[in-house]
């Protein structure tokens, strides 16, 4: 009983923000032009920083796991392929097969897994979390633009296409973590200034982002085919991170990474799915049942992963 009381602490806690932020926006506190202004400055502003500042500051070969980094990335790859090959078989319309396969393999880890890692390992999970995000967030990236493409291989859509693989190159995202893998790598020091500075600045990313996805949670975005939503959260929330905890724990990794992974392949499906489907033809409606369900979900399927990982012999 304690055990579980422990870990509702650390699950109940982020949800709890979320409902604030739809609390909020129900009671008119904020609007869907303050969300989107938060959300650009999560995105492009604070989790940036967020990430710099962790990876920047952490000793890079104590924290990085090798097979951890590349292990979860497999995961992501055979989930991202197996998912979208189902959805072929099944026959599903061009414009939902690849949103399908994107919704079962990219999740929120920047909003929502990093939250959860820092309620559940503190900053020492939070920072090999970062670490991780940092070499994970181009694949699925380019995965989810490969998915969105296939479907789509005629005429306009290569334009798209290159527009999204600059939006690899130049992700923030990316941008920052490489940057603070360089600097850690090379040992730099952090200018205490500089120091204080990004720890008073970062401490508004994760508030932020759990208001901005609660402010933008609406069951009206339930909308299409609802089992194939339904689907697609299932290998999202069970499939992927079972399949992620396998690879690692018959790999050797135990403990600390061990947790990391199966926490960060059970992330709810992005937000930004919903938006990549509008911009690349895909099945909008679709995308945006799949990021809702999921993320309602995942306050039940981490609770339950947590247990799992802190009641087996792991």
């Amino acid at each position: 009983m304690q055990l579980f009381v422990e870990i509702l602490t650390i699950v109940l806690p982020v949800f709890l923000v979320m409902a604030l932020g739809t609390g909020l926006r129900r009671l008119g506190l904020i609007d869907a032009p303050f969300l989107q202004q938060t959300n650009r400055l999560v995105y492009y502003v604070c989790l940036p920083l967020l990430l710099f500042h962790e990876i920047a500051r952490a000793d890079f070969f104590a924290n990085f796991n090798g097979r951890l980094v590349a292990l979860s990335i497999l995961a992501v790859g055979v989930t991202c392929a197996v998912s979208y090959l189902y959805a072929r078989i099944r026959h599903y319309p061009a414009a939902a097969q690849g949103v399908f396969a994107q919704g079962a393999f990219r999740g929120n880890i920047a909003y929502v897994g990093l939250a959860i890692v820092f309620n559940a390992s503190g900053q020492l999970g939070l920072t090999r979390a970062s670490i991780l995000m940092g070499f994970l967030v181009p694949f699925l990236n380019l995965f989810a633009i490969l998915v969105l493409l296939l479907p789509h291989r005629q005429g306009e859509e290569k334009q798209s296409g290159a527009f999204w693989l600059r939006q690899v190159l130049l992700n923030p995202l990316i941008l920052a973590s490489l940057a603070g893998i360089a600097w850690s790598f090379l040992e730099l020091p952090l200018p205490l200034i500089l120091e204080r500075s990004l720890k008073i600045a970062t401490g508004m990313t994760l508030p932020l982002a759990l208001l901005a996805i609660g402010g933008a949670f609406s069951l009206e975005r339930l909308r299409g085919d609802l089992l194939a939503a339904l689907l697609a959260a299932g290998a999202k929330l069970i499939w992927m991170p079972l399949f992620a905890g396998v690879l690692l724990y018959a790999a050797g990794v135990r403990g600390l990474d061990l947790e990391l992974g199966v926490l960060i392949a059970g992330t709810p499906a992005a937000t930004a799915n919903y938006i990549m489907a509008q911009q690349m033809q895909g099945d909008a409606e679709l995308a945006g049942s799949i990021v809702m369900i999921s993320t309602a979900l995942s306050a039940v399927t981490y609770t339950v992963a947590l247990y799992l990982l802190r009641t087996l012999p792991l």
